[in-house]
């Protein structure tokens, strides 16, 4: 079955750090090119962070939405089949359901989302 789970949400006071993680299953992703996603109730999904998949060139490149560059950073893990988003220097700004993506041609996958709330 193909999916993507995330986890590592929850509450976190400013200042504070989370790291997510998504885990894939049936497919592989460092032949992917992985982003994460958030959301606010309401509005649309805007991107955050991605990782270009990793074959056929020199080596994989990042980028992030400029309001989290410096403080999130995203990476991952071939031996696990999982990609992370290290969050540091949380605002109450972040606070959104963070989502996991995978893209490759015409193959898109999302996961379920987690809640990441950062209130004092």
């Amino acid at each position: 079955q193909l999916q993507l789970v995330e986890s590592g949400g929850g509450l976190v006071q400013p200042g504070g750090f989370l790291r997510l993680s998504c885990a894939a299953s049936g497919f592989t992703v460092s032949d992917y090119d992985m982003s994460w996603y958030r959301q606010a109730p309401g509005k649309e999904r805007e991107l955050v962070a991605v990782i270009t998949r990793s074959f056929l060139t020199a080596g994989e490149t990042t980028n992030y939405t400029d309001s989290v560059k410096g403080r999130f950073t995203i990476s991952r893990d071939s031996a696990k089949n999982t990609v992370y988003l290290q969050m540091n220097s949380l605002k109450p700004e972040d606070t959104f359901v963070y989502y996991c993506y995978a893209h490759w041609a015409t193959n898109t996958y999302w996961g379920q989302g987690t809640q990441v709330t950062v209130s004092s």
